[in-house]
């Protein structure tokens, strides 16, 4: 039986979207579909305090952005991406066109094509996230997708170096310098000097994944984020300094990130909540890691591993850190989740950066029915069937039937007429 030694806000709560988010956004969305570029620069002065002459970075500015960096930090940059694109490469490789004759004469099969064109948002605001180019563009070229667009907001009133420099290694055919509600707008729906994409993905704050949810059909999304989440799986094998680590440092994304601790073991869940009290006050960030406690951290006790499984797939968090003697029964059993972390070895700092699996995953209990950002998501698998005459004299004939049955005689003419010609030349 579950006990909960601390509770945070309810889910429902948490994933609400405030009737001011929705509408402002909607405005937004609907002055820049009109007014296009006058109306994206409108709103990059009024939100970002940002009106160059271009929001398009040339080339010489990418290179003055290289020029600004430490070659470690470029270094660095290369190997997270080089991860990434290696583990993008064998996912990529997984997905397999087929062709075979499910009949005689019957051939069904299909291709795996990638989107024309991906719009990628990368936050900048509070902490530029650098990462998020390698997870989006690295995916997106991976996958084939002929034209990828980049962008950021600007940050302390600049385009953000680092940022710039890891979307060019990563391959973005075009790097833009605006950010929130007008840069996804802008891309979705295009202006008079941006030609509009088929597809946004990237995670952003409330605002921008409201553009995404309106703005989801008239272009493809990667999926419905919200704020960051983490759920720490542990037994006594670990200590509540370890969880407290690996809880506040998912807590620090923002004020309303939640952040679980499950276990089977009422001491470890006391020693963890002394913990993060103790680290609050080491924590730079702990202005905000210390309201996401506040206000959505969790402490969960259950009596068994069995008991832990069911809880963690009820929760369907995010991130889940498993730091148990055997992590690979939650790995084996647990139906619901965005990524798991294996073992007190790894984290989930490794994944957001540098490791190589994907950092943009499913939220708000998402991971239901959804995983996160792989290649596949750039891809779409589309049929096609070829069928020789005879065999069309066969299928025809059930075809004509079933329209009949459900009353399609428009339908059922297709058929009929392939049955009268084929079946005349047969004769």
């Amino acid at each position: 039986m579950i006990r909960f030694l601390k509770q945070g806000k309810a889910a429902e709560e948490a994933a609400r979207i405030d009737a001011d988010i929705r509408n402002t956004v909607e405005n937004i969305l609907a002055d820049i579909g009109e007014n296009g570029d006058k109306a994206v620069r409108k709103y990059s002065e009024k939100f970002d305090a940002w009106n160059p002459q271009s929001f398009r970075l040339q080339r010489a500015d990418i290179d003055a952005c290289y020029a600004e960096l430490p070659q470690q930090v470029v270094e660095d940059i290369k190997f997270a991406q080089q991860q990434v694109r290696g583990f993008a490469r064998i996912q990529r490789q997984a997905l397999r066109d087929v062709e075979v004759e499910t009949l005689p004469g019957v051939t069904l099969g299909h291709k795996n094509v990638p989107v024309n064109s991906v719009g990628c948002y990368v936050p900048g605001g509070k902490y530029p996230l650098v990462a998020s180019a390698h997870m989006s563009v690295v995916t997106a070229k991976v996958a084939g997708v002929k034209r990828v667009i980049a962008t950021a907001p600007p940050y302390r009133g600049r385009p953000n170096a680092a940022i710039v420099v890891a979307m060019d290694l990563a391959g973005a055919d075009e790097i833009y310098t605006f950010g929130g509600v007008q840069a996804v707008a802008a891309m979705a729906l295009g202006t008079e000097s941006l030609a509009a994409v088929d597809m946004l993905v990237g995670p952003g704050n409330a605002f921008v994944a409201e553009a995404k949810r309106q703005l989801f059909g008239r272009v493809g999304i990667d999926l419905f984020a919200g704020p960051t989440e983490t759920l720490i799986i542990a037994d006594d094998s670990v200590d509540g300094e370890l969880c407290a680590a690996d809880l506040l440092g998912q807590a620090e994304h923002g004020p309303n990130s939640p952040a679980v601790l499950l276990t089977n073991s009422e001491s470890l869940a006391r020693a963890t909540l002394a913990e993060v009290q103790r680290q609050l006050q080491l924590l730079p960030t702990a202005d905000i890691a210390g309201k996401a406690w506040a206000d959505y951290g969790q402490v969960i006790v259950c009596d068994d591993y069995e008991e832990m499984v069911a809880q963690a797939d009820l929760i369907a968090s995010e991130h889940v850190q498993v730091m148990t003697r055997e992590p690979d029964y939650f790995l084996q059993r647990m139906t619901n989740y965005g990524a798991l972390f294996l073992g007190p070895e790894t984290n989930v700092s490794y994944g957001d950066k540098c490791i190589g699996t994907n950092h943009t995953l499913p939220t708000n209990k998402a991971a239901r029915y959804t995983g996160g950002l792989w290649v596949g998501k750039f891809i779409k698998t589309c049929t096609y069937q070829r069928i020789t005459p005879e065999a069309s004299l066969q299928v025809g004939e059930y075809c004509s039937r079933l329209c009949a049955l459900e009353g399609f005689m428009g339908h059922k003419e297709q058929a009929d007429i392939r049955l009268r010609r084929y079946g005349s030349k047969e004769r």
